[in-house]
């Protein structure tokens, strides 16, 4: 008699113990604001930064109220803030942005002050425009929520003449470190004098701020500066700083001088003035300039120059 008994069925697939929880949770975008009184500019960090998967562009401000403005209303993850704008400058609304989000300033201001001024405002970074690339400034933006500090090769020497120019001795120091016994064991005198580093004047039409706090960099957090100061591979501060490519333009030595002058803000009779030339020349320089840049204002040559043009960055990753 033919056996009818069903083969044995196989035993059910393990339960996943994991159906219950959540779906992992989607990396957050890296929300910015973007603060500068220049059209162009602003446009191309947009654009640089918005083509980037994890970044979002919340908002553009025109000047340091606005930069606030849109601060409170967004809660931005990092601000971009430039120094010179009209109504409220970024070292006047830095205190107030940093109570809101970090802050990096993306500027052509190089002069030691304000870098140190920024610093001690509270500023995260200080990155000077023709000093980085696009792929380096993307990097910044995400170490700068995280904590870490960027400075490009101009602000890393302000920084370090102002750690070689505070005279306040260390609070304590480990046994056996610090004595000038020790010195002369390796040929040190005790009279040698250190090298002085003579600090710049104040630029004109610089805004000195009330009374501030003394500056917070000392020996304390010098460590958290170093490693993004001092690091070879990071191409931020060895060598020849990373800068856009220029000689595409074909600028002579004097039209290159007056681009950098137009760059940072200078008006005509400001170029005429520095560059011991008349203002009629200065003219005859700019109007060369504007047709090797292919440009037709001043906002839009700057913005090329400087490396921020929307097409400035194709190719760039």
């Amino acid at each position: 008699m033919p056996d009818h008994t069903p083969p044995p069925q196989p035993p059910p697939p393990p339960q996943n113990p994991f159906t219950d929880l959540p779906p992992p949770a989607q990396p957050s975008s890296l929300r910015v604001v973007v603060a500068d009184d220049n059209p162009v500019v602003r446009a191309g960090l947009t654009a640089l930064l918005s083509g980037r998967a994890d970044i979002t562009v919340v908002a553009e401000s025109a000047d340091g109220r606005q930069a606030c403005e849109a601060a409170h209303r967004h809660r931005p993850d990092v601000v971009l803030l430039d120094v010179r704008m009209p109504v409220v400058d970024g070292i006047s609304a830095l205190p107030y942005l940093v109570q809101i989000a970090p802050v990096v300033m993306l500027t052509y201001s190089r002069e030691s002050e304000i870098v140190q001024e920024a610093l001690r405002r509270g500023a995260g970074g200080y990155l000077v425009h023709g000093e980085f690339t696009a792929d380096q400034l993307v990097a910044a933006v995400r170490d700068i929520k995280e904590g870490r500090a960027h400075f490009t090769p101009t602000a890393a020497g302000a920084l370090l003449a102002q750690l070689r120019q505070d005279q306040t001795p260390a609070a304590s120091l480990p046994e056996g470190l610090g004595r000038s016994s020790s010195a002369t064991a390796y040929g040190i005198s005790e009279s040698a004098k250190p090298h002085s580093y003579p600090q710049q004047a104040p630029p004109p039409g610089y805004l000195s701020p009330p009374h501030t706090p003394p500056s917070p960099i000392s020996s304390e957090n010098l460590s958290q500066v170093q490693p993004h100061v001092g690091q070879s591979s990071s191409g931020w501060t060895s060598g020849r700083p990373a800068a856009p490519d220029r000689s595409r333009f074909q600028l002579s030595t004097r039209e290159a001088e007056i681009m950098d002058h137009i760059a940072s803000g200078m008006t005509n009779q400001q170029i005429a003035a520095t560059c011991f030339i008349s203002e009629k020349t200065v003219k005859n320089h700019i109007n060369r300039i504007f047709a090797k840049l292919h440009s037709t204002s001043r906002s839009e040559a700057a913005a090329k120059w400087i490396g921020t043009a929307p097409d400035s960055h194709r190719g760039l990753g």
